[in-house]
């Protein structure tokens, strides 16, 4: 294929995750499932399911991990579509870069089940494996040099794409200060950070973004809540007071130039900065919405999750033959590695 029939390609596939209110929400559903689903995972990453919380979640393990190291996953679909199973190709490719085990909660989804419902299902998952991963470190008994008992923290990423960064970021802002000390970073793929009327995403009349529209948002936000809870900080993370930024993990933005909602993040941004908090946006020229999970088409997207990957694990990929692992003692195989 040339290059422009990958791109043609690659932007028919991403609108899938693009929730058009004309469409019925199973049918919408149904063509997700249809294009993302896959029968066997890449990078030899082994596949358990767990429930943490209550919550039915897929734990994929990569061969090679941290053993203090997890990813937490939200994924996107617009609140309406996406799932456990359609995001196990792309999260098993981050587990991987990440040499990290990777949890990929199945949460609740509008409009059968509308906001908070979301939330707490991914409070509850999170919650539940933060308590199973402390547990764990406590019986590993670590000990200091003087010899004592130490428990140490979990290490964990959360990381999430689309309208799943505002179900993920209204997890961290009602996070106690215990659980949000574990936090180390977050990443978020073309994050939807504001779905309110005033939004200029949703007002306005820009069409360069070849996936998402204002449309869209306004069509998710209607089916995920009632219109006056838009500005609610739990859905669009923009209006957080400050109190809840202090003290915000690091924070992580990955999407294309050509994207609506490049401001808001910029919004976000400035917001984060202000109260102390640190954050960086990657921008990728010409590149569309979430174009990460359009890697079998798009270049940039390998570059990109190569990049996702020398942020969270400090190992360059592109250079990585010639380094050698110095967090290696920390690195385990998985079980099928050791088969």
């Amino acid at each position: 294929m040339s290059a422009n029939d990958n791109r043609k390609a690659a932007i028919k596939k991403l609108r899938l995750l693009a929730y058009n209110s004309k469409v019925n929400a199973n049918v919408f559903r149904k063509k997700i499932e249809d294009e993302y689903n896959i029968s066997f995972l890449p990078n030899h990453v082994e596949r358990s399911e767990h429930d943490y919380g209550g919550v039915k979640c897929d734990v994929l393990t990569p061969e090679i991990y941290s053993s203090k190291r997890i990813l937490f996953y939200v994924h996107g679909g617009s609140f309406v579509g996406g799932s456990r199973a359609s995001y196990r190709c792309f999260c098993s490719m981050l587990a991987n870069k990440a040499y990290s085990r990777t949890v990929v909660p199945e949460y609740r989804l509008a409009p059968t089940y509308a906001f908070p419902s979301a939330v707490e299902d991914i409070q509850a998952s999170f919650r539940a494996l933060f308590t199973e991963e402390q547990i764990q470190r406590s019986l590993d008994g670590d000990v200091d040099e003087d010899g004592n008992s130490v428990t140490t923290m979990p290490e964990v990423i959360i990381a999430a794409d689309g309208a799943g960064a505002s179900i993920a970021l209204s997890l961290i802002l009602n996070l106690r200060e215990r659980y949000r000390a574990c936090i180390k970073k977050i990443v978020l793929f073309s994050p939807w950070l504001n779905l309110s009327s005033q939004s200029p995403v949703i007002t306005g009349k820009k069409v360069q973004d070849e996936v998402l529209s204002g449309e869209i948002l306004a069509s998710s936000g209607q089916v995920y809540t009632y219109e006056s809870n838009l500005e609610n900080p739990l859905i669009s993370p923009v209006f957080a007071a400050d109190e809840f930024l202090k003290g915000f993990p690091p924070v992580y933005i990955q999407m294309g130039q050509k994207e609506i909602l490049v401001d808001d993040a910029n919004t976000f941004k400035k917001r984060l900065l202000e109260n102390g908090a640190e954050c960086e946006i990657d921008l990728w020229p010409d590149m569309p919405h979430f174009f990460q999970m359009a890697e079998e088409y798009l270049a940039d997207a390998h570059k990109a999750l190569d990049k996702f990957s020398s942020v969270i694990s400090g190992i360059d990929n592109q250079n990585v033959e010639r380094q050698s692992f110095e967090n290696k003692p920390i690195l385990e195989h998985s079980l099928r590695a050791e088969a």
